[in-house]
């Protein structure tokens, strides 16, 4: 009878834990802002940016010093390509290096003087391309579109002057070997939906851990730990304490997490070909190590503003050593294994691997086994520290006790 009166009695605690931080996150703006307003909208204004997924009709500037037949029809081939759009015609190329200066064109095209009279001379020509590399986007379009169109007509000329008695002889001359390009995993070769899947999953942890420290700062900056834990009855248990407070952000997240990963990308049309049961399955021990990995973090917050400094600091680090928007080959060791702390690392590549490539979940085996590991190692450094939290709230509760009765035997 013990036994089932001490399960009943720890159920009681963790469902009244459970509660009182449920009424925590409802009172708490900021905290609310946070769980719900946040990863509500920001996937949206994210999506939003990038819903065209590749950018078109970039400006450029061209300089053609050669005036000829050929150097036009360069031109006009350029100019016919969706990615490029010839805005400019320089005179110079100090006029067209000004154009570029004050962004009105991201590129320049320089066609020398002597392009056409080198391919009548059976010689080789030279196109010169100079693009604006603060936005890789925008050269990766304006050399592309150089290097195809200079492929295209060095194959034309090439054929022309082969001499061949039929037009079939020209064909196969200018491409003897024809190939067929296939994007996998991302048809459209779209910035969105490349970068969208990390940013989702690391949105998740980041709002998990902001609205989590920002309540652990507004209990600590209130006192409220010292005064509730040793009054209240519930609050006399470690591990009551730690499952009560992640039951009610699981709840919390678990609706949220289910419209940043399977509505989001529906609504704008992003590659998503995994299954909803192996994402639902493979995002349970991260959601569950994300939620205690924040608690653990909570420990360390003394102000609220503490953690939103924090976040905003790592957010950007924690993308680039996911390995998506740079290879996770050439990451330093020592960075690799600094990743490892962190439960997004394995969940972006996890869940890229299972929603843009199709994957199930075992064959991301060894990111959710990690992420299962994650998840039991933060979740006993959540109850160490929230014991520790414990022992400080008791200690000076009985300073205050024992100044009270200092007090009274004084009187």
């Amino acid at each position: 009878m013990s036994i089932f009166h001490n399960a009943r009695e720890a159920l009681q605690d963790t469902a009244h834990i459970w509660r009182d931080e449920m009424r925590q996150v409802v009172r708490d703006e900021g905290v609310l802002i946070f769980f719900i307003l946040v990863p509500l909208i920001y996937p949206l204004l994210y999506s939003w940016i990038y819903n065209n997924e590749v950018v078109r009709e970039v400006p450029v500037a061209v300089v053609d010093q050669s005036h000829s037949s050929l150097s036009r029809q360069f031109i006009r081939q350029c100019d016919a390509t969706p990615d490029v759009h010839v805005a400019y015609y320089a005179a110079d190329l100090d006029e067209a290096r000004s154009l570029v200066s004050r962004q009105i064109v991201k590129g320049i095209y320089l066609i020398p003087s002597d392009f056409d009279r080198n391919i009548n001379r059976l010689q080789q020509a030279t196109v010169s391309v100079y693009c604006d590399m603060s936005l890789m986007l925008t050269y990766k379009a304006i050399y592309q579109t150089a290097r195809l169109v200079t492929l295209e007509m060095g194959s034309e000329i090439a054929a022309r002057l082969g001499q061949h008695y039929t037009k079939r002889e020209e064909v196969v001359s200018a491409k003897p070997i024809d190939y067929a390009e296939v994007a996998i995993y991302n048809p459209t070769g779209g910035y969105g939906t490349f970068i969208l899947p990390a940013v989702l999953i690391l949105i998740i942890q980041q709002t998990l851990v902001l609205g989590i420290g920002l309540s652990a700062g507004t209990a600590r900056e209130e006192n409220r730990y010292r005064q509730l834990i040793p009054i209240s009855r519930h609050y006399r248990g470690m591990f009551r304490i730690v499952s009560g407070k992640a039951l009610a952000y699981f709840m919390i997240y678990a609706v949220m997490t289910a419209y940043l990963l399977l509505v989001v990308p529906y609504m704008f049309n992003f590659t998503a070909i995994g299954r909803w049961q192996d994402i639902a399955i493979f995002i349970l021990p991260y959601l569950l190590a994300c939620i205690f990995f924040g608690m653990v973090v909570s420990c360390l917050i003394r102000y609220r503003e503490n953690v939103m400094l924090l976040v905003v600091f790592l957010s950007v680090p924690l993308l680039f050593l996911t390995g998506v928007s740079w290879p996770q080959s050439s990451i330093p060791g020592f960075w690799q294994g600094i990743s490892w702390l962190f439960p997004s690392t394995f969940g972006v590549r996890g869940f890229i691997r299972i929603n843009e490539m199709g994957a199930t979940v075992s064959d991301v085996l060894p990111e959710y086994q990690i992420l299962w590991i994650h998840t039991l190692v933060y979740f006993f450094l959540a109850c160490l520290v929230y014991r520790y939290q414990i022992y400080l709230a008791r200690q000076n509760a009985r300073q205050r006790l024992d100044k009270m009765k200092e007090t009274e035997s004084a009187e």
